[in-house]
């Protein structure tokens, strides 16, 4: 019988894998990664995953469900690589990520190293996604999930294929209501417990607050910029703001305005109309080809550049530096540095990496 890892944030999704790896006749061991302690971030136990509630909740369904469990202390590895590098990416015009990082460093490379440690083959996560082994190639590929509403392939194209190899996602092939109907039937405690928000240790959503307090330092006020150059406003801090971004955007200017581009050695925010956003073109950094090969030649793709974003057709080819330079068929709405483009040909994801360029071309007011 093969021992496998089940990372317990608490909540439904990562409750029911433990339950159906154990009907599948694996022998689980359940562990939560503790990321902060609560008071660290004035947290609400309701609008969060990896509290000490969830911790709680964890406990109880591996107690219901009849396997062990554990909790880690990753505190000093999550303030270092997905915290810091949040707050050094807004400080820098970007918008990250977070849980892009979290699942890239803490459990597909911490949480599964431990997995070595205790005799585990695999690490199991409550994922959307799915992972087959392609006996042509001898490759791993990952797959979008079966429940495209909930599918969740977008923040995993970091996975290489040891990874993937000792990796399951056992809710890829279900729908969330059907996983909800799943743990209901088992009487598991967590059963009807809201989805837990994107960034954990913002519960509030208030960038500049958790920015302002982590750094010690107030957020200095700028201007806001007309595509032209004219100054039109004076904003609190430029990383308030993302591109595509509408609210708080406070301009003497007539009309709709949004954030075109961020500028933090001028302290400037760019603000324009709508149609200004739309972009064809975007280099990415730091990417990861999931097959462990990069193609030779430009590729035809469909591609993401938001969690979610509908799917859309590009070429993708590799730079000589290894950076990878998408164009889009059609233009795109608000692509964002710091965020992720992902690669897909047809329900596999080629791979991904994190825009460090985009094209804004020429633009008229």
């Amino acid at each position: 019988m093969s021992k496998a890892l089940i990372a317990m944030s608490g909540g439904v999704d990562s409750s029911v894998a433990a339950v159906l790896m154990k009907e599948q006749g694996y022998e689980p061991v359940g562990v939560t990664m503790k990321l902060y302690d609560n008071e660290d971030i004035q947290i609400s136990a309701e609008k969060t995953c990896c509290s000490l509630s969830d911790i709680e909740d964890a406990k109880a369904v591996a107690l219901k469900v009849g396997i062990p469990y554990y909790v880690f202390n990753f505190k000093a590895e999550f303030q270092e690589k997905v915290i810091r590098k949040f707050v050094e990416s807004y400080r820098e015009g970007r918008t990250p990520n977070p849980c892009i990082d979290c699942n890239r460093h803490l459990k597909f490379a911490e949480l599964y190293r431990r997995a070595k440690e205790l005799g585990c083959e695999y690490i199991v996560t409550g994922h959307y996604a799915r992972i087959r082994y392609q006996e042509k190639t001898k490759k791993y590929e990952l797959l979008k999930g079966v429940d495209d509403t909930k599918d969740q392939s977008y923040v995993l194209y970091h996975m290489t294929q040891e990874q993937l190899a000792h990796t399951k996602f056992p809710l890829g092939e279900f729908t969330k209501e059907e996983i909800r109907n799943k743990a209901q039937e088992t009487g598991l405690v967590n059963a009807g417990k809201h989805d837990s928000q994107d960034i954990c240790f913002i519960p509030d959503g208030n960038h500049k607050k958790f920015i302002e307090k982590y750094t010690g330092k107030k957020a200095g006020t700028g201007n806001f910029v007309d595509i032209n150059g004219k100054v039109v406003g004076t904003h609190q801090g430029y990383y308030r703001y993302t591109v595509g971004q509408r609210k708080g955007v406070q301009v003497k200017r007539e009309g709709k305005n949004y954030v075109l581009e961020i500028r933090p050695e001028t302290n400037e925010v760019v603000i324009g109309r709508n149609k200004d956003l739309f972009q064809t073109e975007l280099i990415a950094d730091e990417f990861n080809w999931i097959s462990g090969e990069a193609p030779k030649q430009p590729v035809t793709v469909m591609a993401r550049t938001r969690y979610h974003q509908a799917l859309a057709q590009a070429e993708a080819a590799v730079l000589e530096d290894g950076r990878v330079r998408v164009i889009f068929d059609q233009p795109q709405r608000a692509i964002t540095k710091g965020q992720s483009v992902v690669l897909y040909d047809g329900e596999v994801v080629l791979g991904g990496g994190t825009i460090v360029e985009v094209s804004l071309g020429k633009k008229t007011d």
